[in-house]
């Protein structure tokens, strides 16, 4: 059953520069999950309450209403998931070969990295620049994503690095060694990027191809994630 904290998340999920409606209208997303989620455990509460009292109609319907609740705000995740995913990956965001997962719950960029892992590895790509964030705006600045990004890749027998900008990890996607971590056109340790991690508002043109990539990805992986979430999520 889906499990979600109430923590509030802000524009820093944005790794580019956005209008105050996208990033309202992400925090809005995520907000109404936390409502549904507030909902939900209240109903579980008073239904578990109403059974000690020997009450099992009243516990039944509101063990129902509660299931309703959590429904509703897998939805709202669903659409926040989709919303910034979109957002952050979208053309001359990032390169071709990068993937943003800012924003996400640790259990849908799992998914979704996942997903774009085993496309980028079936049309043949030698490696995969993985934006992970560096923890600055989680508690006690720990990295969530990172870590767990890591044991996917190794779940997946693929090797990967911390990249010069530690919020990056290198992913090795033909199962050889990461050490070396191509650089394109004079622009550092990876394509595209400054020092700092923010893409250039310039990046390379993404082919049709991958263009509608963004979108299947958006489609396909954010969808499975609500159906086995077994753990609180964290959005970096």
């Amino acid at each position: 059953m889906s499990s979600y904290p109430l923590t509030q998340v802000g524009g820093h999920a944005f790794t580019h520069r956005t209008s105050a409606d996208i990033e309202r209208e992400y925090d809005r997303l995520r907000d109404q999950a936390r409502r549904e989620h507030s909902k939900r455990q209240s109903c579980f509460d008073r239904a578990h309450e109403a059974y000690e009292r020997g009450d099992g109609a009243l516990a039944h319907e509101l063990s129902e209403e509660g299931k309703r609740h959590g429904d509703q705000m897998d939805r709202y995740n669903k659409q926040a998931s989709e919303f910034i995913f979109r957002e952050n990956n979208a053309q001359g965001r990032v390169d071709e070969d990068e993937i943003d997962l800012h924003g996400q719950f640790v259990e849908e960029a799992e998914d979704i990295l996942e997903t774009r892992i085993r496309a980028a590895r079936a049309q043949g790509q030698s490696h995969l620049h993985v934006i992970v964030g560096k923890g600055n705006h989680s508690a006690n600045h720990v990295q969530r994503l990172k870590p767990r990004m890591e044991k996917l890749c190794r779940e997946m027998g693929l090797r990967y690095r911390t990249e010069d900008n530690a919020g990056r990890i290198y992913v090795n996607l033909t199962g050889g060694p990461a050490e070396d971590v191509p650089s394109r056109h004079g622009h550092g340790p990876y394509p595209g990027q400054a020092h700092h991690g923010r893409p250039h508002g310039g990046g390379h043109h993404r082919p049709p191809q991958q263009e509608n990539e963004v979108e299947e990805i958006a489609r396909k992986a954010v969808p499975k994630i609500f159906r086995a979430i077994k753990s609180c999520c964290i959005v970096m």
